[in-house]
């Protein structure tokens, strides 16, 4: 049994063996095998496979230079080490590589190969079969390169644990160790590719993209991780196709619709070069230009797709590429390749074919006939441009230098270095092997594997282990999910101006190891747009919202389609596309263009303003008229008139209007804390200290006049003490009311902000709006007791007492007070105190005006009535007045007594009254002579009634004999009995002398 399986697994293998054929494979014996994967052609012919036969291998078509180029840097890498004294020694490495032919099939036809050796080592079966021919077991496989393809061989060489180091498989899938166990990659997986792909949008400010993948295992996850990476920072996709190179003609025409129609100019592909093709095709076709590719890795330097002949429609890519390293001595190695001294690589010839288009004629399979028949579906690709049908022969001295071809391109060895890296990594996982000291290595107890019987899964555990320098002086170690992390190049395709051909151009590098937003750096200097533009092409969905705009939804639009929406007042946005716009600080504004805040415009009640100088002026003026009739009252202070207003009352008086003026100088500058304090009471006391001076002045007038006998109450009444007492208790109320109100709430400065968005108004806050009442409605009641007693007193003699112009002083005080309520109830900012100011102004001047002005005129232009007979004449003019009233209405009720009683005539006035009914003085005299006598003896005046005439006549003497007709007026009055409206009538006229 145990022979027969045997001979069942010899003949599989045997049958795996001669279906690849000597030439599909590069091989070499050594010690230690190496398998190897390369993409030597880019695919493989669509054949219908009807299966009325037995079904044949597929044939692989369009030579892939680079592929073949990836092949020799893998096997320069083994000689290299065969080579080393140091790395290995004394051990030899060979290898089996295969074709790929960019396909999943033929991969895993070239893996089950390497299987199927293993297998057949661990049976075991030597002592059984005579293998002349045995090749070891595969210890590692170097490859594959497309993510689709390493995933599916990854499960398979995981299931043998035989350790896969792929130089070109970025898919993040493959990160996932529960899966795929045995794969390690020297290139860094695609999450840091679709992360960079997302920060170079974000640094062109673009957010209305395109993305395109091929519909594989390379293609789905890259793109998946850029869409998640793209929602981050509001990137918005306008479109999501999948491509593959067996994708039929009306899928690729639909995926092309969709690019022309769409208004998204960045397309991000995430695909390889052979996927890509067929669209790329049809796009030049059409002609559509003006999109800008953002290349993945896998074909952003495909030779299949940098072709001159595209650029037109593809000269604005940019395209990541792997960091380019350096391999000493490997492009002489690449220039000495003959497929007659390359004995141990069967793909040499097929090499020479197609770089020299001719043919080798020999009688292999690959034979010109034989060759013509594939070649014939190449569509021209690679260095020969007609069919081998049509081929010379090659001569065998060529120059492979004279020729132009990818193979050749070693200026940027990337996928190259990477192919040459993991060879060295297995390398160095054996040499580890091979150093290993027992009790210190990494399996039971700190064993070591023997490196003449190694099996793969010792060498995968050496690998996880692994540390080593390469020959750039870097570190290399796998990290816990078989990935190495390195850079990336950023390159942009120029169109070269010697040959005309596609040249990679590196702009800048992404740093992974760098902190997130400072990986990414590009010199937008050395990009050309289309080939030639320097100017950023625009890939946005709206138009770039300046600053002092937001963003706007648009309903059923996705968030990069927005509308411009202007910034509220008060808002600002100093960025381009500002989300959301930001408020003001407090004491700021927006601008007119919404693009910064500015400081809020201050405004009070200034002294520099139009407003304010006048206000000031006007205050200014007011004391100064003040002053000046202070000045006059003083200076004439012993003069009737001055006398008769009582001058020490009237002194107090305009005292209290200087202040008054003065006060209002408070409610103007800037408002501070002790301003606000001080202006309120300042107003309220200088005010009911006026209204009390009045008040008392008309109160003491009155009292005498309408008083019928003057008593000894009514003398202590008109005292100077007790006035000054009246007006002090007056005032010490208003004080009392000031005190509180600054004890309980203290006004304070206070800037507002409500009242105009744009503007803050420094006012002063009361504190308490009930205190002000009763501060302005204790000053209107003492207003309104004052008004009261001047009304009652309008009708005294005029000379002596301004009651009458008091009680116009009054009116004019209410009407402004009463104005100034819904005045400053509805205005708000500066101008609730220009208000008070003005109502302040214009009740100190109708005060000042009513009562004084009269007056000052008299003093100074009419020094004729400022005399004592002038004041005594009206004075005794209204006290006779009074007294005939008396006299005459006590006459009549006399009389009606009479008339009752028996018709006795009453009695007539005594003393010198005459009562003269409807008859004048039978000797008049001349007005001159009139005026001459009555200013040396007195004056003479009538006083009509209803009923009649009463002519008074008054004469005045020295002061001496005044004093002596006082004294016996006195003596008259207490001997005689006279009525009493004779002596109130005397001591009225004397009134104004005392």
């Amino acid at each position: 049994m145990t022979l027969y399986s045997c001979c069942l697994i010899l003949l599989l293998f045997t049958w795996n063996t001669a279906a690849y054929g000597p030439n599909q494979r590069a091989q070499k014996k050594g010690d230690i095998i190496l398998g190897g994967l390369f993409p030597i052609h880019f695919g493989v012919a669509a054949k219908d496979q009807d299966l009325k036969s037995r079904p044949e291998s597929v044939e692989c078509i369009r030579y892939n230079f680079r592929g073949f180029r990836w092949l020799q840097a893998m096997i320069f890498a083994i000689e290299e080490i065969n080579s080393s004294p140091t790395l290995l020694p004394n051990m030899t490495l060979g290898y089996r590589i295969f074709d790929t032919c960019n396909t999943v099939s033929k991969a895993l036809e070239a893996t089950l190969s390497f299987v199927a050796q293993n297998k057949i080592d661990s049976l075991n079966l030597d002592e059984f079969c005579n293998c002349s021919e045995h090749i070891p077991s595969t210890i590692a496989v170097v490859g594959a390169t497309g993510s689709g393809i390493s995933t599916a061989v990854a499960n398979l060489l995981g299931l043998f644990y035989i350790p896969q180091v792929s130089y070109a498989s970025s898919s993040r899938l493959l990160s996932n160790k529960n899966q795929f166990k045995s794969f390690l990659r020297t290139i860094p997986n695609d999450e840091h590719q679709a992360t960079a792909m997302a920060d170079i949008i974000e640094y062109f400010r673009w957010n209305w993209v395109g993305t395109i993948a091929a519909d594989d295992d390379y293609g789905r996850p890259g793109i998946e991780k850029f869409r998640e990476e793209a929602e981050e920072r509001d990137i918005c996709i306008d479109f999501s196709e999948l491509i593959s190179q067996y994708s039929d003609e009306e899928e690729i025409q639909q995926v092309v619709e969709v690019i022309q129609n769409s208004t998204a100019r960045v397309i991000v592909v995430f695909s390889s070069g052979p996927d890509l093709e067929p669209l790329i095709k049809e796009i030049v076709r059409r002609n559509i230009t003006g999109k800008i590719w953002l290349a993945s890795e896998a074909w952003a330097s495909s030779s299949l797709i940098a072709m001159p002949e595209f650029f037109r429609v593809i000269g604005s890519t940019i395209g990541f590429a792997l960091k380019a390293g350096q391999i000493p001595g490997f492009r002489e190695f690449l220039q000495k390749v003959h497929p007659k001294k390359s004995t141990n690589n069967g793909f040499a010839k097929e090499f020479w074919e197609e770089t020299f288009n001719c043919y080798l004629p020999d009688g292999s399979k690959n034979s010109p006939a034989s060759a013509s028949f594939h070649k014939g579906h190449e569509e021209g690709l690679g260095a020969g441009n007609g069919t081998a049908a049509f081929r010379p022969p090659c001569t065998g001295d060529e120059n492979i230098t004279s020729v132009e071809t990818p193979y050749m391109d070693y200026t940027h060895l990337r996928i190259s270095y990477n192919v040459y890296l993991a060879v060295y990594s297995i390398a160095h996982a054996l040499q580890d092997i091979y150093t290993c000291t027992p009790g210190k290595g990494l399996f039971t107890n700190g064993s070591c594997a023997d490196i003449k019987k190694v099996e793969a899964w010792q060498v995968l555990k050496h690998l996880r282990h692994l540390n080593f320098t390469n020959n750039m002086g870097e570190q290399v170690d796998f990290d816990e999910f078989g990935d190495l992390v390195g850079n990336y190049s950023i390159i942009n395709w120029h169109l070269s101006p010697e040959d005309g051909s596609v040249v990679f151009e590196e702009v800048g590098h992404y740093n992974v190891y760098a902190k997130k937003g400072e990986r990414l750096f590009i010199n937008e200097n050395k990009i050309l747009w289309s080939g030639f533009s320097k100017e950023v092409p625009f890939s946005n969905c709206s138009r770039d919202c300046l600053p002092g705009t937001r963003k706007g939804i648009i309903e059923g639009e996705p968030t990069c389609c927005f509308e411009c929406v202007d910034c509220p007042d008060g808002e600002y946005s100093d960025e381009t596309d500002a989300s959301a716009c930001d408020k003001c600080p407090e004491d700021y504004w927006s601008n007119e263009n919404h693009t910064s805040c500015i400081p809020k415009q201050i405004e009070f009640l200034s002294w520099t303003e139009p407003f304010g100088i006048a206000l000031t002026l006007f205050a200014v003026l007011g004391i100064f008229l003040t002053s000046f009739v202070l000045g006059v009252f003083t200076k004439f202070r012993n003069t009737p008139i001055v006398k008769a207003t009582n001058r020490e009352l009237s002194y107090l008086l305009l005292f209290s209007l200087l202040c008054c003026f003065s006060s209002s100088l408070f409610f103007i500058g800037e408002p501070q804390n002790w301003t606000c304090r001080l202006r309120q009471p300042a107003f309220g006391i200088s005010f009911v200290l006026c209204i009390s001076c009045i008040l008392v002045k008309t109160n003491r007038v009155l009292l005498v006049f309408e008083a019928k006998i003057p008593t000894s109450l009514h003398r202590k009444w008109w005292g100077l003490n007790l006035q000054f007492l009246l007006v002090f208790l007056c005032t010490f109320v208003q004080i009392v009311i000031c005190v509180i109100w600054l004890y309980t709430a203290p006004p304070s400065s206070y800037r507002n902000h409500e009242l105009e968005d744009e503007i803050i108004f420094i006012t002063c806050h009361e504190g308490s709006l009930m205190a002000l009442g009763f501060l302005i409605g204790y000053t209107c009641l003492l207003a309104a007791i004052c008004f009261f007693f001047a009304f009652k007193s309008r009708k005294l003699p005029e000379n002596f007492n301004e009651a009458k112009f008091i009680t116009f002083s009054m009116l004019i005080f209410f009407i402004v007070w009463i104005s100034f309520i819904p005045a400053y109830a509805s205005t708000y900012g500066k101008f609730v105190s220009a208000v008070e100011v003005i109502a302040i102004l214009a009740a100190s001047f109708g005060l000042l005006a009513c009562i004084f002005f009269n007056k000052v005129y008299i003093i100074l232009f009419k020094p004729s009535r400022n005399t004592i007979e002038e004041v005594r004449c009206s004075t005794a003019a209204h006290a006779f007045k009074v007294a005939a009233r008396a006299t005459l209405r006590r006459s009549n009720v006399s009389r009606k007594r009479s008339n009752s009683l028996g018709g006795s005539t009453g009695s007539t006035p005594s003393s010198s009254i005459s009562s003269k009914s409807n008859h004048e003085d039978p000797f008049p005299l001349p007005a001159s002579a009139e005026r001459q006598r009555q200013q040396q003896r007195g004056c003479k005046q009538k006083v009509s009634f209803g009923s009649g005439t009463v002519t008074l006549s008054l004469s005045f003497e020295e002061p001496q004999k005044n004093a002596m007709a006082n004294r016996n007026a006195k003596r008259r009055n207490s001997l005689e009995a006279q009525n009493s409206d004779d002596s109130l009538m005397r001591h009225r006229a004397l009134l104004p002398l005392q």
